[in-house]
């Protein structure tokens, strides 16, 4: 009986999170059209995926650039960006750059759908970090707009579920299948 009880404590305790840097560029380049706040959706689109890992994937904001697995970087619109995931090393563990163009579409002066256009793009990016490929799915965040699809309804939507910029919190607009990919990803060596 005991030890039944040990195997079974031994199997059925939880993997240690993966832990994993980040650092999110200030706001500081008035031509990227970065706000204060955008650094906040940075984090809070990375915390929907710790969120969605269920104790198995842990981020940690780091001061130092260099020093970060993730690094969230503020696009401009001459560098033709929307957002952009880039594979990087970090002391000999995989990372990534993602750019993120922080107003790319126009939002008819409503801050919400910009921000919601802004967590989306983050969440989307950071999906990459994760190894998370393009769906075809509408639904998922990991869609890819290159399969058609109605770009203002794909962010619309989103925006419908909030009355604040603090329901972006409680909103993840992650889809069913894209925790189900985040858990597959989870049990690859793609994310050390």
């Amino acid at each position: 009986m005991l030890l039944w009880l040990l195997a079974w404590l031994f199997f059925a305790a939880p993997a240690p999170a993966k832990k994993i840097t980040y650092w999110v560029e200030p706001c500081g380049k008035p031509e990227n059209g970065c706000r204060a706040g955008d650094s906040e959706l940075a984090a809070w689109a990375l915390r929907a995926w710790q969120n969605a890992a269920e104790g198995a994937l842990e981020f940690s904001p780091v001061a130092a650039r260099s020093e970060a697995r993730i690094r969230i970087l503020w696009a401009s619109a001459e560098q033709g960006l929307y957002g952009e995931a880039r594979p990087i090393t970090v002391n000999g563990q995989r990372g990534a750059e993602l750019y993120v163009l922080p107003a790319p579409l126009e939002t008819g002066g409503d801050p919400l759908l910009r921000d919601a256009i802004v967590y989306l793009t983050c969440l989307h990016e950071s999906g990459h970090a994760l190894g998370l490929a393009h769906t075809s799915a509408f639904d998922d965040i990991m869609y890819s707009f290159q399969f058609g699809g109605d770009i203002p309804e794909y962010f619309g939507r989103y925006r419908r579920r909030l009355r604040t910029r603090a329901d972006i919190q409680n909103n993840s607009g992650l889809s069913d299948a894209d925790r189900r990919h985040l858990s597959t990803a989870l049990r690859t060596p793609a994310i050390p």
